[in-house]
């Protein structure tokens, strides 16, 4: 905007200043001109009083002489009286010339070498005399060269000026613009304290004050959001407490073992999501330089978790991948939630004795986990990775894979559904080890070479 302001600024003043200063250099060429021609027709009045009294060749010669430089003027007298014609001066105007200016008795300029000459008549007694003045090219031009000079000096100041002035309107507009932009993409990221100055042009003011009431209204809404989850998480401590206090009185068995880990777990969930709510901070913010888990770790440990439920249902279970260390940019209880999620759906929607596997293949630039199964699969992948559509069965809210989804593109990666060669479905967490920015859909195709990559290295 700031240049395209300036160019234009620069077409239009250079316009009119060619405009005006062309038209006005020919007239002060012309009135130059006028100037030269109206002092030799002054020097040729002086000789006419000459004339009328005299015509001796020595008294003229004399009178011509007083009224300027004899190599500028000349008297060319008519024959009379038996007397030949007499020329008095320096004569540059052709005969032909001087003969039609007698002839026609008006004053007439003819150009000669090295400048004009102006042929002014006299009628007296004698006939007519006609007097050459010659004005020289310099005297018609002087000054003009001048002139032009500062006409050209004044226009280039007017263009610098207006060009300056253009500039500073221009980045009057332009840092108002940027300040927007940069506001927008400061709360596109995450930083809800992002305001813009309510300042420059009456249109950009404006959309300021509008972009500042929307980022208000954006903090408000999520600061309602995160109150009302608390409100909701803290409304499950009441059914969690007689969970507890029921498996407490169930004695030392295996399951009631179980049972009281997983009520205690949920009530450190629930408290997670309280103090997560309550933070200014959401907890999906960018992790640190170090931060992090080991993805084989977490997974021998919530495949510890689940292996006892699927042997009580006889599920045969595997695992691979997860002998050595795989750190991941991921946070500990993140990879945990995302990975119950999974595998609470293997539970949920696959009948008792489906087998499941859990592999985990670490690449240069990546880590895919894999959560395969042997049950009837997933007919409609598109629909189950749709936020909050759920499968429609009893408890299916659809967000498990979804929560899958947006770990997985936290770090650059994505998630996808498929065939496993158990002969169910097979899901596919990418997760990115050296990028956070989100997958586009622009990328998907570079995503999944990368990903056919790293399968084939592991």
């Amino acid at each position: 905007m700031r240049w395209a302001l300036v160019k234009v600024c620069l077409a239009v003043t250079t316009m009119v200043v060619v405009a005006f200063a062309v038209p006005l250099g020919l007239v002060i060429k012309e009135m130059a001109r006028d100037r030269a021609f109206s002092n030799a027709e002054r020097e040729a009045a002086v000789v006419v009083p000459a004339l009328s009294i005299t015509t001796d060749r020595d008294q003229l010669e004399r009178v011509v002489a007083s009224a300027g430089s004899d190599d500028g003027m000349a008297v060319h007298l008519p024959a009379s009286d038996g007397r030949a014609a007499v020329d008095l001066g320096r004569q540059r105007a052709a005969d032909t010339d001087i003969a039609a200016v007698r002839k026609l008795g008006r004053a007439s300029t003819t150009e000669v070498p090295g400048g004009s000459a102006l042929l002014q008549p006299v009628a007296l007694s004698l006939g007519t005399v006609v007097i050459e003045v010659y004005v020289p090219e310099s005297e018609v031009s002087n000054g003009v060269g001048t002139a032009w000079a500062v006409l050209a000096a004044v226009g280039a100041a007017l263009v610098v000026g207006s060009v300056a002035v253009a500039d500073r309107l221009g980045v009057r507009m332009v840092q108002p613009a940027r300040r927007l932009v940069e506001g927008a993409h400061e709360l596109g990221e995450g930083q809800l304290g992002a305001r813009v100055p309510e300042e420059g042009p009456n249109e950009l003011r404006l959309a300021a004050v509008a972009f500042n009431s929307m980022a208000d209204q954006v903090v408000q809404l999520l600061a309602n959001e995160r109150e009302l989850a608390a409100d909701l998480s803290h409304r499950l401590r009441t059914p969690l407490t007689v969970l507890r206090l029921n498996a407490a009185s169930l004695g030392d068995t295996p399951a009631a073992e179980q049972t009281r880990t997983a009520v205690a777990q949920l009530e450190r969930e629930v408290d997670t999501i309280i103090r997560t709510a309550r933070e200014a901070k959401p907890r999906t913010a960018a992790a640190g330089p170090g931060a992090g888990c080991d993805a084989a770790e977490v997974v021998r440990d919530r495949m510890a978790f689940w292996s006892a439920l699927a042997e009580d249902e006889g599920r045969k279970v595997r695992t691979a991948g997860v002998d050595r260390p795989v750190r991941i940019p991921v946070a500990r209880t993140d990879l945990a939630a995302a990975l119950d999620a999974l595998l609470g759906n293997v539970f949920r929607h696959t009948p008792e004795g489906t087998a499941f596997a859990v592999d985990v293949h670490n690449g240069e630039d990546a880590v895919i986990v894999l959560v395969s199964d042997a049950g009837p699969g997933i007919l409609d992948p598109e629909a189950a990775m749709a936020r909050g559509r759920g499968s429609g069965a009893a408890g299916s809210t659809g967000l498990g894979l979804d929560i899958v989804r947006r770990l997985a593109e936290s770090t650059g990666g994505d998630v996808r559904i498929g065939s496993s060669v158990l002969g169910g479905t097979e899901i596919r967490v990418w997760i990115q080890l050296n990028g956070r920015d989100p997958v586009r859909r622009g990328h998907r195709g570079a995503v999944r070479r990368r990903r056919r990559a790293v399968a084939g290295r592991s």
